[in-house]
């Protein structure tokens, strides 16, 4: 499982998996915020595939489903909302991890 952390309390990846799920739980992750929306892809696993594995491993989830290209500020504050709330490190994804980068900055403009 490739990450990259953005600071020592967020991390970004691209799309995971149901077997990722013990791999983030072991890296340290305390919570999992997803960024993408369902049916990218066809082989997109299903945030309630992953939302389901990540309640069974007892790591708190929440899905902020941002279309790519197209962050509104509903979005933003919702992300921020998510990082306040949620035990850290967080442990964000989506396609590649450039719409959670982007989401992310774009909540640390809001605080400046």
């Amino acid at each position: 499982m490739i990450y990259k952390e953005l600071d020592k309390s967020v991390a970004v990846a691209p799309q995971i998996q149901p077997q990722d799920i013990e791999a983030i739980r072991l890296a340290g992750f305390k919570s999992i915020i997803c960024n993408r929306p369902d049916g990218e892809s066809p082989d997109q696993t299903p945030y309630s595939v992953i939302e389901a594995t990540a309640a069974k491993a007892g790591i708190p989830i929440r899905n902020i489903p941002v279309v790519s290209g197209s962050i509104t500020m509903e979005n933003v504050h919702d992300m921020k909302t998510a990082l306040a709330e949620l035990p850290k490190p967080v442990f964000a994804y989506c396609r590649s991890g450039a719409r959670c980068t982007n989401l992310y900055a774009m909540v640390q403009d809001l605080d400046d």
